[in-house]
């Protein structure tokens, strides 16, 4: 097998899979309180499709698989497609990210169908806080989500991922890194990224890892980092002085990690993206529709990976917006 590389050498070993647009929260960095217009279903790869490619990418080296969205959990029988990836040989990691709204009735059957890792996004835990952010009275069922994933310890790690923006996210940093230490979640924060369909991110609204590093060794002393993972991880680790509970920061703007990259994206109606903030996409749903091979779509894979984009430009004054939102292109 020829591994998968872009121009600059970087192999390319993650791949997320959007199975929807369609979300059931309106999160003010993501998309507009009306929502947005959703793809119509025949537009939107089949569970047979996701699949498919899905088994073309491992062939081609691709080891972990992500489902996103949108959120992926409003699709119907999601285990049922975790089910089918899970069987593919060569895949080492499965996971899924979700708002963990449909957790309580979900956790059991996505652990029985092979899921592997997950992340729940949860950005504060305040209720009314949680109202301003999402538009929606959903923190207990939340919280009531990733209570029921401790029941399925195959599932592990549980990340909760949140978002941090500054003069909303300081005063619950605290709050986060009890619940690092009482739970077995590892909290990761994720500075905010020019993804919103409102157009109002500003670089100003970013609260870096940096930053609420310290807010937590104010309180904790000195973090202990976690080192000898792998070289194209997103996250800065971190274990407690005590060795108690783990957080973790994801840092896109104020220190890019562009240059270990090993991600590609395919969105839910199958445009092959080599970047989270590229302007180009790769159509992959002629290819499955149209009577490709196999092999032709592996060619067309392998053409848009070696043309991935070196870095994102958010910091060098070459950046422009990508039009699409993250619901659109997939977490």
């Amino acid at each position: 097998m020829t591994v998968l590389t872009d121009s600059y050498g970087r192999r390319i070993k993650s791949m997320r899979l959007s199975i929807t647009d369609r979300c059931n929260f309106r999160c003010v960095y993501c998309m507009p309180a009306e929502g947005l217009p959703w793809l119509p279903k025949a537009d939107i790869l089949t569970y047979e499709e996701l699949a498919r490619v899905a088994r073309v990418a491992v062939g081609m080296g691709v080891e972990q698989l992500r489902l996103t969205g949108g959120e992926p959990l409003v699709r119907r029988d999601v285990p049922e497609l975790v089910r089918m990836l899970h069987a593919i040989p060569g895949l080492r990691s499965l996971s899924l990210t979700t708002n963990g709204t449909r957790l309580p009735q979900l956790a059991a059957p996505l652990a029985a169908a092979g899921l592997t890792r997950i992340n729940v996004s949860l950005d504060t835990l305040i209720p009314h806080k949680f109202f301003q952010l999402t538009r929606r009275d959903a923190l207990d069922s939340v919280l009531a989500g990733l209570a029921a994933l401790e029941a399925f310890p195959q599932i592990t790690p549980i990340k909760v991922n949140a978002v941090a923006m500054r003069g909303f996210t300081e005063d619950e940093v605290l709050a986060f890194a009890a619940l690092a230490r009482r739970k077995p979640y590892v909290i990761r924060w994720i500075e905010f990224m020019p993804l919103d369909a409102d157009g109002i991110w500003r670089k100003e609204d970013i609260l870096t890892g940096a930053e609420i590093l310290a807010i937590i060794e104010a309180q904790y002393g000195p973090m202990v980092r976690i080192t000898g993972g792998d070289a194209a991880e997103t996250a800065r680790r971190y274990r407690f002085p005590d060795g108690v509970g783990e957080v973790g920061f994801i840092n896109p703007v104020s220190e890019p990690f562009c240059a270990t990259c090993d991600r590609i994206r395919l969105t839910a109606e199958g445009g092959l993206r080599t970047c989270l903030f590229s302007h180009e996409e790769t159509d992959l749903r002629a290819t499955l529709r149209d009577g490709g091979s196999d092999d032709d779509l592996a060619a067309a894979i392998r053409a848009a990976v070696w043309h991935k984009e070196l870095k994102h430009h958010i910091n060098d004054g070459q950046f422009t917006r990508t039009q699409r939102s993250m619901s659109m292109i997939g977490g």
